[in-house]
């Protein structure tokens, strides 16, 4: 744990002697919390602990005044939010928390996103060489950056092509090193990821994000995912509770069923899929989101309040023909 607090707190976010640091937790990941809070004091850096239950009954329905404003008052250089997700936060806490420490302030703060993190995802993806994570995924990032088309296959009944549009939508590497105002990303970390201009074929899902990955963990049967256009045209699923609430899901926005986010995963520490989204949407492979599709990394000219991925591991991936993954192994 402590470790993983040292790579957090000193290699991603690179965090200063007499830095202000914030960090949101709750109940469930205080314990967290507090180890990354006793780094930032170990690296002389002032620190100030907010859990959600002290300002707001859990699921959180709004964002209190007297939280933002105990954060304002504080004038913290970087965050961090180290707390469980629960339904209906993400369009009415998370989101707009995100939205006020990155693009509502005069200068907004480096932020380490590690929504739904465990103790698991502290020992094994933020223990990872994040110095060698960056390199990997900017190499990746590199061959991707022009691409047309992406196909993708993988056991779990995953067929799939991803029509690019490199002229209008960008790709965004996320190596986990972000030591300038305004850049954050999910710790764990490892990953790179564009706006599809269009997805077609079936997305066979082994984890799913959101609130589901709480909830559910790694699926015993995949859920499968029909998709033309870009957008979800079938659920399956053998539990139909579940598949009723992914299409309730799905069907909540106008844009809630667009594919948002097409996103190749590098951080190579990570093996085995653990049910946590944090942390498996990294494991070395593709996964894709459907909703908000990250407009201000990826150019996108659209917008959906929701935001939920579907992942698949041993994944082979062609990109314009040709292999960076084969069976879930990059090939570089």
């Amino acid at each position: 744990m402590a470790r993983a607090a040292t790579n957090a707190v000193r290699v991603c976010m690179g965090v200063q002697a007499g830095e202000k640091v914030v960090i949101v937790t709750d109940e469930a990941r205080e314990h967290i919390g507090h180890a990354l809070a006793a780094e930032c004091e170990q690296a002389e850096a002032p620190v100030r602990v907010l859990r959600i239950e002290d300002y707001i009954k859990r699921p959180a329905e709004s964002l209190p005044d007297r939280f933002i404003h105990d954060i304002d008052d504080f004038e913290p250089d970087v965050s961090f939010y180290a707390a469980q997700s629960l339904e209906g936060e993400l369009q009415k806490f998370r989101g707009p928390y995100m939205n006020h420490i990155l693009y509502d302030r005069a200068k907004p703060l480096r932020h380490g996103h590690m929504v739904d993190i465990d103790d698991r995802c502290m020992e094994e993806g933020m223990t990872a060489d994040y110095e060698a994570i960056a390199r990997l995924t900017f190499k990746v990032n590199e061959i991707v950056k022009d691409a047309r088309l992406i196909e993708v296959q993988a056991p779990s009944g995953t067929d799939m092509r991803a029509t690019l549009d490199p002229s209008r939508l960008r790709w965004h590497p996320c190596p986990g090193i972000y030591h300038r105002p305004g850049e954050w990303g999910n710790l764990p970390e490892g990953e790179t990821f564009t706006s599809p201009a269009s997805l077609e074929g079936y997305l066979g899902a082994e984890v799913i994000g959101d609130y589901f990955s709480n909830r559910y963990g790694v699926l015993d049967t995949p859920m499968k995912l029909e998709v033309a256009g870009g957008r979800v045209r079938k659920v399956i699923h053998p539990d139909e509770e579940l598949q009723g609430d992914m299409e309730r899901y799905l069907r909540e926005y106008p844009n809630g069923d667009r594919a948002g986010e097409f996103a190749i995963g590098t951080n190579v520490a990570v093996k085995h899929l653990i049910g946590n989204m944090l942390q498996d949407e990294k494991i070395p492979g593709v996964h894709v989101a459907f909703g908000h599709p990250y407009p201000e990394e990826t150019g996108a000219d659209w917008d959906a309040p929701s935001h939920c991925d579907f992942v698949t591991t041993r994944s082979t991936i062609k990109v314009d023909g040709q292999y960076l993954m084969k069976d879930g192994e990059f090939v570089l």
